[in-house]
């Protein structure tokens, strides 16, 4: 039976291996600490956190996260630990909330390694503070107890460390933010949560930020709405008796639904007793097959996170419990010789294996579970879902009207690296691209000539660009380039010879400052008319589509003003439709310094090559990112090019 403290209250537990499950609501950084009796961390060695994650016995997430699972070992920690206390802060860095006043009640639940609650604490009553020592687990008398804490710290991360002794606990502090958003720079956005009342809630304001609210039940979902009117999600809306053309831009997407979807239909039999049930694609909640597959995609995403994150626990305990049982076995120095010592040795590795084999035998059933599901999805997605060998591309026709997201690449865990699970990103994006081209990026870039990355990186960038114009409806998206050396002409041809950009690609310092200015000054007047509610204001030269900005090479051709209006553009730009798509050598930059952090961390990091440098929203785990690829020798990126630019020209969609 589960216990449900209160502040204060303490419960005795039935076993030492256990997971700290953390339910946010909204990213939080979790971490923990070793005290002796007193409390007393003896140094920043006995604190777990996303910038030092393990200590003996304890593991915790590697970024902040709305929901955590930490793992502990009781047994094995330290014998001079008395206490573990588990902390919750705000990250501080990133733009989202700073109190816990202004977010949901985190809930904390202490759980047995099959996920049986033993005990949960709702944190209420917090307000201005930004961290929370949420429980702890102590030592009584030879037993382990959990203890509902609930402290919360107004000073932040830093005052609850000096609080436990923690000397240099500014510093500290200070070095976990900057962790924590290093990490969550990185880290694949998981699909927007659902309200109660079952609509999705689209992410405008960047992680962390509240959602805006949810709109009202809505009837049949409604045609893509004119670029200039209609309520936009999270911004102001037109008052009362307010007339067509008098309301905000919309950026939102066409087709979001307020009631709760419909649970997938039962198109697969019932699975015989004792054997999975097939997979079919479609096998999730959604309005329309389309979103059904992206929560499908994002369901085996998370379960591959979870499984594999399962494995490893196994694993890690296997070995940790061998290394204990042969310190016990060989702490007597009789045993350290003759035969009774290569016995323990033996016992204890033979344990080991089992444990580990016992592991893999779950992993594998689950894996295979998982590419069965996988091989009846990938045939079934659309055009925006599918890798540009899917016959479904042959077919290709310019759209209607704009999908739910789009895919940028595919990831894969070491533990099966044939199991490949899409990256997909919502539209309208709301981050922007960064194409790293640089060498030091990973070791694969490292082994690649420099001349042919910085190629590779340009020709990922096109083929990003082409599959948004694809995906978007005739004339509601826009691309301009900006190649201030004009090094990028053979990578761009795509683009420049079947005359889907926007202008020719800009060259030269006054070409930068030119494209610069105009998406600056559109950002401007789209701002001001969302909060006027004057959208029919709008210069008539106004370019209402979505727009994206194509920068090479950067910061080439680039003065502190351009440099300036690119940072202006990362931040405001995609809440109204400008977004950046960069080929870039952060080293290319490093004469800029810290100045250009933030812009680095606002843009979503993908590479020209196979890098294991994102992480899931779940465990944290490095995934190995693979950028898309047109099949040797095909025509498939020309030919959609070509029908994207003839729909442009004739003003209709094939």
């Amino acid at each position: 039976m589960t216990a449900e403290l209160v502040r204060g209250q303490n419960h005795t537990l039935p076993q030492t291996r256990l997971e700290i499950r953390v339910s946010a609501g909204t990213p939080v950084v979790a971490g923990a600490t070793l005290g002796d009796e007193r409390g007393t961390v003896h140094g920043i060695e006995w604190i777990a956190h996303p910038g030092s994650p393990q200590l003996p016995g304890l593991e915790v997430s590697k970024q902040a996260a709305a929901d955590h699972r930490l793992a502990v070992d009781l047994d094995a920690v330290p014998a001079a630990v008395h206490r573990v206390t588990v902390l919750l802060a705000l990250p501080m860095e990133v733009g989202g909330p700073v109190r816990f006043g202004a977010v949901a009640a985190p809930f904390v639940a202490v759980t047995g390694l099959e996920g049986t609650e033993i005990a949960t604490f709702t944190l209420t009553g917090l307000d201005a503070e930004s961290a929370v020592a949420a429980l702890e687990l102590y030592r009584r008398q030879g037993d382990w107890k959990v203890r509902a804490v609930g402290q919360g710290y107004a000073g932040g991360l830093a005052a609850m460390l000096a609080d436990q002794g923690v000397t240099g606990a500014v510093e500290l502090a200070r070095s976990i933010h900057e962790a924590v958003a290093r990490g969550m720079a990185r880290s694949v956005a998981p699909p927007p949560p659902r309200t109660p009342e079952g609509d999705r809630v689209r992410h405008t304001a960047g992680i962390g930020e509240p959602a805006p609210p949810a709109a009202p039940p809505a009837g049949p979902a409604p045609t893509r709405p004119p670029a200039a009117t209609g309520p936009t999600a999270g911004g102001p809306t037109a008052g009362p008796g307010a007339g067509p053309g008098t309301g905000p831009i919309s950026y939102a997407h066409p087709r979001r639904q307020a009631t709760a979807p419909p649970p997938p239909p039962p198109t697969a039999p019932p699975a015989e007793p004792g054997r999975p049930a097939q997979p079919v694609a479609g096998d999730a909640t959604g309005w329309s097959m389309e979103e059904r597959l992206y929560n499908q995609v994002w369901g085996m995403f998370e379960d591959l996170a979870r499984t594999t994150a399962a494995y490893r626990s196994a694993v890690d305990f296997a070995e940790s419990r061998m290394d204990q049982e042969l310190d016990r076995a060989l702490s007597d120095p009789r045993n350290r010789i003759g035969g009774a010592g290569d016995r323990a040795r033996q016992e204890a590795r033979a344990k080991r294996d089992q444990l580990t084999d016992r592991a893999r035998e779950a992993l594998d059933r689950d894996l295979a579970q998982l590419a069965a599901e996988s091989a009846v999805v990938e045939p079934a997605l659309p055009a925006a879902f599918a890798a540009w060998d899917s016959p479904v591309w042959h077919a290709y026709r310019v759209p209607m009207e704009i999908p739910m997201a789009l895919r940028i690449g595919d990831l894969h865990l070491p533990e099966n690296s044939d199991l490949h699970i899409p990256l997909l990103v919502r539209l309208p994006l709301e981050r922007g691209i960064w194409v790293d081209s640089g060498r030091t990026a990973s070791e694969a870039a490292a082994l690649t000539d420099t001349d042919r990355l910085r190629r590779l990186a340009m020709d990922n960038a096109v083929a990003h660009a082409a599959r948004l114009l694809a995906v978007y409806p005739a004339g509601e998206f826009s691309v301009h380039v900006i190649d201030a050396a004009g090094s990028a002409a053979a990578a761009l041809a795509p683009l420049v010879n079947s005359g889907v950009l926007a202008g020719p690609p800009a060259a030269g310092a006054g070409g930068v400052a030119s494209v610069l200015a105009r998406l600056t000054r559109r950002v401007d007047l789209v701002q001001m008319a969302i909060r006027a509610g004057a959208a029919d204001s709008l210069p008539p030269d106004l370019d209402t589509a979505e727009q994206l900005l194509i920068v090479n090479d950067f910061p080439h051709g680039f003065d502190d003003r351009a440099v300036t209006q690119l940072r202006y553009l990362a931040d405001e730009g995609p809440s109204v439709g400008v977004h950046l798509l960069m080929v870039a050598d952060r080293e290319d930059a490093s004469a800029y310094g810290p100045v250009l952090d933030p812009l680095w961390r606002s843009l979503l990091r993908i590479t020209p090559v196979a890098d294991d440098h994102l992480a899931d929203p779940w465990v944290g785990h490095a995934w190995t990112y693979e950028p898309l690829g047109t099949p040797a020798g095909s025509r498939v990126l020309e030919q959609v090019l070509t029908q994207v630019a003839a729909a442009r020209r004739t003003g209709h969609r094939p």
